[in-house]
């Protein structure tokens, strides 16, 4: 997508990736066969897995980004540790420079002074020896203690260090020892705010722009929905907030909502979603898996309309939480992984406050509200942060075909 070529391709090939419920006028979805709507799950049973999976915090996502984040400490750390080593390294070369030479005179002499029988020096060697293996035993079993050690304390045991153990054990093997270790406490991460980048495609996951992409997808973020080796992809843009609620964004310009729809969600947030099939809405929301909705990621959902309106009629759900999508962006098999090689977008898994933006999403102090593009590259941290900070700026709202 760096030209127009590749905008018309998408174009004509929009029709090829509608797999996805989200895509399809929510008529289609709603009459299925019976064995398909017995397999459905009715809104108060999604909105309480909702809930459940809140509750228990069963976001596999955020335990993986925990990971990533304890990998970058360790690798932060591992430079700092090898700078400091260079650094005495280059002190110590400099102060041995600065030491005078030892002359062949001097050495003879000193050897002349220190001679011992070859006997005594062996017995000389042995006793540095022990005195070796004795400093050693007492480093291991705790310090100059002797007389704890010969009462057999810790006497063969693997030694750690107690903080590290979840209990002493003086069976344990070396191989057990692991077993028995504490696990170490994962990094601590803002589970509102966090992003970090990926090395493949995966639904639920997000693109973001590169800086020097230009065009409708200048500074964007995509959530793909569907990624198929042999359908190709979808997503949608999520950072293109239109100007004006649903009502007047599907009064003034041509889609194919129904009016039931319009009525209900009247004052809901609209975004661009990508070129293709502008006349069509998708849904993005976070309340549930209900009929006729895909789950992309935990607490993210597309599609099932209808059921959303039902509850809105009910006052179970908030309209303003609801964020219909106008277009979808596609590609064919194979366009997207191109695009990526290239360098055209950052790949990258992301918080659901950050996904759901603009659906209703709590926003921190560190948020601002009016550029997730930013927002995510800053928490990616490293050079994307660099990225963020110098070509950040013009923000979310622009004017939109």
């Amino acid at each position: 997508m760096t030209g127009s070529r590749s905008t018309l391709t998408m174009f004509a090939l929009g029709t090829l990736f509608l797999s996805s419920d989200a895509f399809v006028p929510q008529a289609w979805t709603s009459r299925g066969d019976s064995a398909c709507l017995s397999m459905s799950k009715n809104s108060d049973r999604a909105r309480m897995e909702r809930e459940l999976e809140k509750a228990m915090g069963d976001d596999w996502r955020l335990f993986r980004a925990k990971l990533v984040a304890q990998e970058q400490a360790e690798e932060l750390r591992t430079k700092g540790n090898k700078k400091s080593h260079n650094n005495n390294s280059h002190a110590n070369k400099e102060s041995n420079k600065k030491q005078p030479a030892t002359t062949a005179a001097d050495t003879t002499s000193a050897a002349e002074k220190n001679h011992v029988p070859v006997e005594d020096e062996s017995l000389d060697k042995q006793g540095q020896l022990g005195d070796l293996f004795g400093a050693a035993i007492s480093s291991i079993f705790g310090g100059n203690d002797k007389k704890s050690m010969l009462r057999g304390n810790g006497v063969g045991i693997p030694q750690t260090e107690d903080q590290d153990l979840l209990y002493q054990d003086p069976f344990v093997s070396a191989a057990e020892l692991p077993i028995h270790m504490k696990p170490k406490s994962l990094s601590n991460i803002n589970s509102h705010r966090w992003a970090h980048p990926i090395p493949h495609i995966e639904q639920g996951c997000i693109l973001v722009a590169n800086e020097k992409l230009c065009g409708v997808f200048h500074q964007t973020v995509v959530l793909i929905v569907d990624h198929h080796e042999k359908s190709g992809t979808t997503g949608v843009v999520i950072n293109r907030p239109l100007s004006g609620d649903l009502n007047k964004i599907a009064t003034e310009q041509e889609t194919n909502l129904d009016l039931s729809l319009k009525l209900a969600f009247h004052d809901a947030p609209v975004s661009y979603g990508g070129p293709v099939l502008t006349e069509e809405f998708a849904v993005l929301h976070g309340f549930g898996q209900v009929d006729g909705s895909k789950k992309l990621a935990p607490g993210v959902f597309i599609g099932g309309s209808e059921e959303l309106m039902n509850e809105v009629r009910i006052n179970r759900f908030d309209p303003s939480k609801a964020l219909f999508i106008k277009g979808h962006a596609a590609w064919v098999p194979g366009q997207l992984e191109r695009e990526i090689q290239k360098g055209v977008w950052y790949t990258c898994s992301a918080s659901s406050d950050f996904i759901l933006r603009y659906a209703g999403a709590p926003l921190t102090p560190e948020d601002d509200p009016n550029d997730l593009w930013s927002d995510v590259l800053k928490c990616m941290g490293g050079e994307f942060e660099d990225i963020a900070r110098q070509h950040s700026g013009r923000g979310d709202h622009r004017m939109m075909p």
